[in-house]
């Protein structure tokens, strides 16, 4: 090919793209539709050697935790999130899990139901959007008696899950149940004393509530281990098989953009500051020495990751689990 061969040809080549641009300009914009808005379901699933076990989500909620932390300053906890690229309030996870053994089903605490408004109340959809029923469920078991782990045992005076065997801690309910602690109980923890009133009943009335005392198994697999502090019977739920664990921790961590890093951070709703922080601190140091996963009720959804040392020894840092599109078993001790 010559060089007027070769420019000609170069001409057209332009004429055309410039052509397939001018064309493409001029098409109707099929891509201009209205934003959806919303999420997918929330749920997300991980193997536990042969357990499955499902984040369940009931939806997020925000909290100012420049004002509810304790143990820094407000300005502190501000530039903590600042750094974490997030905002406050900030917007706050509320996570269940749910436990498949293959023989059983049991829910690690049932969400705020209608309680905390529109935003959550979310877990019985997620539930039947990862393929399960309410009526499937065998065992609900509670980690504490807050308002946002029990607010979505019974809807209109019925029990969500109406086959199942309600479990809590007995140092928990007997606390909750008293109205002498209401009356003396900080103002912002007063609602959980109604709410577990109201929850709890239509399961009291058909026989299905069963404290227990200290730790116990709950169905093969899943036994509860007691951690109090943030509640006088907060229960941590360990699920195991084939040597691998999860540890499902209930409240142990409010504020992940804060209180890895420095665990003496409490809450304002602790029950007892001195308590919590210790469990939480060692909650820390075995989750990190040891190497399983954890499942955190206010960590971001799905909740699930491990603990590691900071690279300067000096507090902790979470790490989120890996997305799994097959549910490989990631809950790997070491």
């Amino acid at each position: 090919m010559n060089m007027h061969q070769r420019r000609t040809c170069a001409r057209l080549v332009l004429s055309l793209v410039l052509g397939a641009t001018i064309a493409a300009t001029a098409a109707p914009a099929h891509a201009a539709a209205p934003i959806q808005g919303g999420q997918a379901p929330g749920y997300y699933r991980i193997m536990v050697g042969t357990i499955e076990v499902t984040a369940l989500s009931d939806g997020t909620i925000d909290f100012p935790m420049d004002t509810l932390l304790v143990g820094e300053t407000p300005d502190a906890i501000r530039a903590a999130y600042k750094k974490a690229f997030q905002r406050l309030p900030a917007e706050s996870s509320m996570n269940q899990f749910l436990v498949n053994t293959g023989s059983r089903l049991v829910l690690v605490d049932a969400g705020a139901g209608t309680v905390f408004g529109p935003t959550l109340g979310n877990t019985v959809a997620s539930l039947r959007a990862a393929g399960y029923t309410p009526e499937q469920v065998d065992e609900v078991v509670i980690t504490h008696m807050h308002a946002d782990h029990t607010g979505g045992l019974a809807h209109d005076g019925q029990r969500t899950f109406p086959n199942a065997v309600l479990r809590i801690a007995r140092a928990d309910l007997d606390f909750w149940m008293n109205p002498a602690n209401e009356a003396k109980s900080p103002e912002g923890v007063r609602p959980s004393f109604a709410v577990a009133r109201e929850a709890l009943a239509p399961y009291i009335a058909s026989g299905k509530l069963e404290p227990f005392d200290g730790a116990t198994q709950i169905v093969p697999g899943v036994r509860a281990i007691p951690a109090p502090g943030h509640t006088p019977g907060h229960t941590y739920f360990a699920v195991e098989s084939n040597g691998e664990k999860l540890l499902a921790w209930g409240d142990v961590v409010h504020a992940a953009a804060l209180q890895f890093a420095h665990p003496s951070v409490r809450i304002a709703w602790d029950s007892d500051d001195g308590a919590a922080e210790a469990a939480r601190e060692k909650a820390f140091a075995d989750a990190a020495a040891k190497g399983y996963i954890v499942a955190g009720a206010h960590l971001p959804f799905p909740g699930l990751g491990h603990v590691a040392l900071a690279g300067d020894g000096k507090g902790y840092v979470f790490l989120p689990v890996t997305y799994s599109a097959d549910r490989k078993p990631v809950a790997l001790a070491k």
